[in-house]
């Protein structure tokens, strides 16, 4: 269950909110101002997430990289088009 707590009721009960989060797999919003600024997760869940998180990064990566050789390619397919319609304007000699 997720539930907000806000950030002076976790600073004054962080005991038993570790407790709620570690033992009964409870989710807790930490809020300041009404806003939500963080939240209390147990480390099975944050180990998942920043597993991941590194997943992700290595996929975005390889993505970007691949899109990039992509770029490069057609740059060189369309210098090769470019050469061939050059040579075929030119005059035969014969």
């Amino acid at each position: 269950m997720i539930r907000e707590a806000p950030a002076m009721t976790v600073r004054q009960n962080l005991g038993d909110l570790l407790n709620e989060v570690q033992y009964r797999k409870g989710r807790i919003v930490i809020t300041k101002g009404g806003k939500p600024v963080a939240a209390l997760i147990d480390i099975g869940l944050f180990e998942r997430l920043r597993k991941m998180d590194e997943e992700f990064e290595q996929i975005s990566g390889a993505l970007a990289k691949a899109a990039a050789a992509a770029v490069s390619a057609a740059k060189g397919a369309a210098l090769v088009d470019e050469a061939v319609k050059a040579a075929r304007r030119k005059p035969s000699r014969r």
